[in-house]
């Protein structure tokens, strides 16, 4: 009996269950751990916050088959030695095979109060909590959103959507938003953003966070609602590891995306240590790897080595009528890049 354990339902582990399913057989079994008993949609956490669309619209049920169980708990640790994962509420799960896709957590850098005094948009959980605080701020009130990355402009502009009566502020630690992008498209959503009466703040430098204010390069900003999103860092799962990382703290594997140390276990996702920056378009290519290396292993044949993985672009949303991305090294603005980002969630969708 081949006992598979997949740690995390997101966008790589659903993918890994999926091809699994379809290549088993009686003697492989396959066990998806998540928080919860469906897969949620991450990239799509910032409108459930805004309250622009419904949980419903981003939740899917996890693959039904005989030799596949779902168990929603929270993972505490790993025994790589015996081979076994410890649960909150459950008996520990021994495995043959293990997938680590547990993506990542809200990385505060060590700021005082960040992690106390802020909202987040990282998990269902807190997202639900997220939405609760910013559509019951009063008229007039401000939300303070940390970090002009991609999760940090989505929120903003959906916030200011759904709530054009509140005052939006978005801080960067950089001299502009949306660095990882052309200048072309931070001049887009810069300009969207002055249109939509939304302020932005560069060279930011948050010192502290208390309840209702957040303390910027020395100057105290009152804030209703200070949402974080300035960065990431793997799973605290993976964190306790003992195993060799990069500099961020994720996984270092090999050609077959296993642990060099541990070639029965594998990592996707945001805890890899990968070439491109983590995405959920990696997770699911990485995914389909790893399915057809396992496959071929099942089977009694040497894997073949995957191919380099390429990603086709990225998409961001302005609001429901404006967007942003690149695809394949092309800038694309307006409302053509929201219309694809759209067609592509509900695809992923219909897929699950």
């Amino acid at each position: 009996m081949n006992r598979i354990v997949i740690l995390g339902g997101g966008y790589g582990g659903v993918k890994i269950a999926q091809q699994l399913l379809s290549n088993t057989d009686r003697d492989t079994t396959i066990t998806l751990i998540d928080r919860n008993p469906y897969h949620s949609m991450k990239t799509e956490f910032y409108a459930l916050a805004a309250g622009t669309i419904a949980e419903k619209d981003i939740r899917s049920p996890f693959p039904k088959h005989e030799n596949m169980r779902v168990i929603a708990d929270e993972i505490l640790h790993l025994n790589v030695e015996q081979q076994s994962v410890f649960l909150r509420h459950t008996e520990k799960v021994y495995y043959d095979y293990l997938i680590i896709g547990l993506g990542s957590e809200d990385n505060f850098h060590g700021i005082d109060g960040a992690s106390e005094y802020t909202h987040k948009i990282s998990t269902i959980k807190k997202t639900r909590q997220t939405y609760e605080a910013v559509n019951n701020m009063k008229n007039y009130g401000t939300a303070t959103i940390v970090g002009g990355g991609l999760s940090g402009v989505e929120m903003a502009s959906e916030l200011r959507e759904s709530r054009p009566d509140i005052n939006i502020r978005l801080l960067d630690r950089g001299d502009s938003i949306l660095k990882a992008f052309p200048e072309s498209i931070q001049g887009h959503a810069i300009d969207w953003f002055k249109e939509h009466d939304v302020e932005l703040v560069y060279n930011s430098k948050v010192d502290y966070v208390e309840p209702n204010i957040l303390c910027n390069a020395g100057t105290c900003l009152l804030s209703d609602v200070t949402i974080w999103t300035a960065g990431i860092k793997p799973s605290k799962v993976v964190d306790k590891l003992d195993v060799k990382k990069d500099n961020a703290g994720r996984v270092i594997l090999n050609d077959y995306h296993q642990i060099p140390e541990h070639q029965n276990i594998y990592v996707t996702g945001d805890c890899a240590s990968l070439e491109l920056p983590p995405s959920a378009q990696l997770a699911e290519q990485q995914g389909k790897q790893i399915a057809d290396v396992l496959s071929s292993i099942l089977k009694g044949k040497d894997p073949k080595k995957p191919s380099k993985i390429t990603v086709k672009g990225t998409l961001g949303s302005l609001g429901k009528q404006d967007g942003f991305g690149l695809t394949f090294y092309y800038p694309l603005k307006g409302i053509l890049p929201r219309v694809i980002k759209t067609g592509v969630l509900w695809y992923h969708k219909f897929q699950n």
